[in-house]
């Protein structure tokens, strides 16, 4: 008989677990004893300091839940496998992320990273070899187990209302997938994500010159122009990747489809029941070309953005004085950032709203967590990944927003990480990257060459549309 893990008004501090902080060289970084805050979304947090780097946190854990089991040593001495793409410097947090419970419990999280991760998990689900449990940053991969029932549904020993007290519906409803014959089942859990839907500056620069961070897209236009009167290009844009190019430009067609239309167009733009060749589509990339298109607004003009990287593309915000205002991306530009520029040098915005009705969305990228096994340690890992404490010393380090609820404030690395995690915590609408949803030959084949012949002008608004379409038919 399936167990259930139920929610409970005895759900009892049962879990406590033993976290290394991970020291940032980053300007801005607490001591061990500072007193912690309450986390931004309200959720009663507390941490006690001990000597040394070493802090104690709790979570909440329901009574009779296998995690509580494992807690209490029952699963000591078993192994749970785990296969996915961390490889390098992302290994090695993710490994340090579940020592504690690793150490609480005695499981064996057994963690094998790989580069290949997308094309060999085919061969080993369909070969019979099947990890317990895999990460998939591309939710829309996963749907492909889910559809051939390869995948256990998450909802048959996790209650609802747990779920929705660890995470928002709209993570929720992103991990709802057809499973086989058709019937929707939850198929994993949200770990790591990050941030897109953001539009970074030069902190010092922006305030000298007097500008105003603008909260809608009629303001950013404004102060696009007026920029431009001061004599400078506001944006610096570059979409080159090698053999990734374009995906940038994808980038911005998707967070200016969520703030023009329903999410509920967005999701059947994904599938391509919504064609590229429609005006609401249409609609979106001419937006994008009021910007990208007039050489007073970009640095190097449109003829710059095909063969600009785009991680050179944030380093002009940063010369001095800069050669260009704003760069649109994700929360992992701080890598790209000139050495020596500290965090309190640079901040970001939300990419704006521009239909008040629509909001201002986040758009995410990130890592769900599929079960193929099942077997009582597993469930426990897969509960334990629900939990803010299985990502709290990757956040510590820096570079990782938590999609559950309830991250204590003085956990992130610095202002601008915590302020990211609020963002997507109080975001309205929540979608995932489109391109990571649509199928390979579109996602990753014709959006990403439809939009660089289009920003290069080797092909037209009407053609360029009519050429990422084209890709569902090869799927």
């Amino acid at each position: 008989m399936k167990r259930k893990l139920k929610k409970s008004s005895t759900m009892s501090l049962m879990m406590v677990l033993l976290f290394s902080v991970v020291m940032s060289a980053c300007g801005g970084t607490t001591s061990n004893t500072a007193t912690p805050e309450p986390a931004a979304t309200g959720t009663d947090t507390t941490a006690t300091a001990t000597t040394g780097a070493d802090m104690i946190k709790t979570a909440k854990v329901p009574a009779g839940s296998e995690l509580e089991k494992a807690l209490k040593g029952e699963y000591k001495g078993t192994k749970v496998t785990m296969y996915g793409p961390f490889v390098d410097a992302d290994e090695q947090k993710f490994n340090a992320s579940i020592k504690a419970f690793e150490d609480q419990t005695g499981i064996d999280i057994a963690y094998e990273g790989s580069k290949e991760f997308e094309a060999t998990i085919n061969v080993r689900v369909n070969g019979g070899n099947a990890p317990d449990i895999a990460d998939f940053p591309q939710p829309g991969l996963l749907e492909g187990f889910a559809n051939s029932g390869k995948v256990v549904d998450i909802s048959s020993f996790m209650d609802e209302s747990y779920l929705k007290e660890q995470y928002k519906d709209s993570w929720l409803d992103m991990a709802k997938m057809k499973g086989e014959g058709g019937k929707e089942l939850t198929a994993g859990v949200w770990a790591r994500s990050s941030v897109k839907s953001l539009v970074w500056y030069n902190k010092k620069a922006f305030a000298d010159a007097g500008y105003e961070v603008p909260k809608t897209w009629d303001e950013m236009m404004a102060l696009t122009e007026q920029i431009a009167k001061d004599g400078d290009p506001a944006w610096s844009i570059g979409i080159e990747s090698g053999t990734a190019t374009g995906w940038p430009a994808t980038d911005w067609i998707e967070d200016i489809m969520l703030r023009t239309t329903t999410p509920e167009n967005y999701d059947k733009w994904l599938t391509g029941e919504l064609p590229f060749t429609d005006p609401i589509v249409k609609n979106a990339v001419k937006k994008m070309s009021d910007i990208w298109f007039n050489k007073d607004y970009v640095y190097g003009g449109r003829s710059s953005i095909v063969t600009t990287n785009f991680g050179d593309s944030i380093q002009p915000l940063f010369t001095d004085p800069p050669k260009a205002w704003f760069n649109r991306q994700a929360g992992f530009i701080v890598s790209f950032i000139p050495e020596g520029v500290t965090a309190d040098e640079y901040d970001w915005f939300p990419f704006p709203s521009i239909d008040e009705q629509y909001g201002t969305p986040a758009m995410i990228s990130g890592d769900i967590y599929a079960m193929f096994n099942d077997r009582p340690e597993v469930r426990a890992v897969m509960e334990f990944f629900t939990t803010a404490e299985s990502l709290q010393s990757w956040i510590q380090s820096g570079g990782v927003t938590p999609p559950m609820n309830g991250t204590p404030d003085d956990w992130f690395a610095n202002d601008q990480e915590r302020r990211m995690s609020q963002f997507v915590q109080e975001a309205k609408t929540i979608r995932f990257d489109g391109s990571d949803l649509m199928p390979s030959s579109v996602g990753a084949g014709t959006f990403w060459k439809g939009m660089t012949d289009y920003v290069s002008g080797t092909a037209s608004l009407d053609e360029a549309m009519a050429e990422i379409q084209s890709g569902f038919k090869k799927q």
